[in-house]
């Protein structure tokens, strides 16, 4: 004897079926009457003493805009996306913009939105912005970059003897004492 769909259906009736159409239509009214939930009311945040109303500009921020602006760099207007992706990929914030004048002078010459030459001026980005973020990422977190520090990095990124040198000359012209720039923003 087969036990499918079929003979359970035959063997118990419509009754089942009536039962359950029976309920959902005396249940229906009642959840009809359910008031929606209300919405979550959070408290104003309050600042503290040390916040002002206003967010404090970054320094690294305004010192690469005008960095970039002196060299004529059209990318200038993507400096907050530069510190940006150092500061979640534990990078120099000097390092990425010192890379793109370099390798296309700031986004002056370039193509596929690839102002870092990033696989020998291959590799293609969607926009510039993804284009930081990929590399930013890759320097950061690659098993083949990290536990490098800036120098390291740029040896394996470009194997030419004096490409590290040449982009930790900009670095410096950049900042000479990038922790001088991060203590000022930790203190406010």
């Amino acid at each position: 004897m087969r036990f499918d769909y079929a003979w359970l259906r035959s063997a118990l009736g419509d009754g089942p079926k009536r039962l359950v159409v029976g309920l959902g239509l005396m249940v229906l009214p009642v959840a009809a009457f359910i008031p929606p939930p209300e919405p979550l009311k959070l408290p104003p945040a309050v600042p503290t003493p040390n916040q002002s109303s206003r967010k404090m500009a970054d320094p690294r921020i305004e010192r690469l805009k005008a960095f970039f602006s002196r060299l004529h760099c059209p990318v200038s207007n993507l400096a907050d996306e530069f510190v940006q992706a150092a500061d979640e990929n534990h990078l120099d914030w000097r390092l990425l913009p010192s890379i793109s004048v370099i390798e296309s002078g700031g986004g002056k010459a370039y193509k596929n939105n690839n102002i870092f030459g990033w696989g020998n001026g291959t590799k293609g980005f969607e926009s510039i912005r993804l284009g930081i973020r990929e590399v930013a990422y890759r320097l950061g977190r690659s098993p083949l970059y990290r536990g490098h520090d800036s120098a390291g990095k740029l040896r394996i990124y470009n194997p030419d003897t004096r490409y590290a040198q040449t982009v930790l000359t900009v670095m410096n012209r950049i900042s000479p004492n990038p922790r001088s720039v991060a203590y000022a923003i930790q203190a406010n």
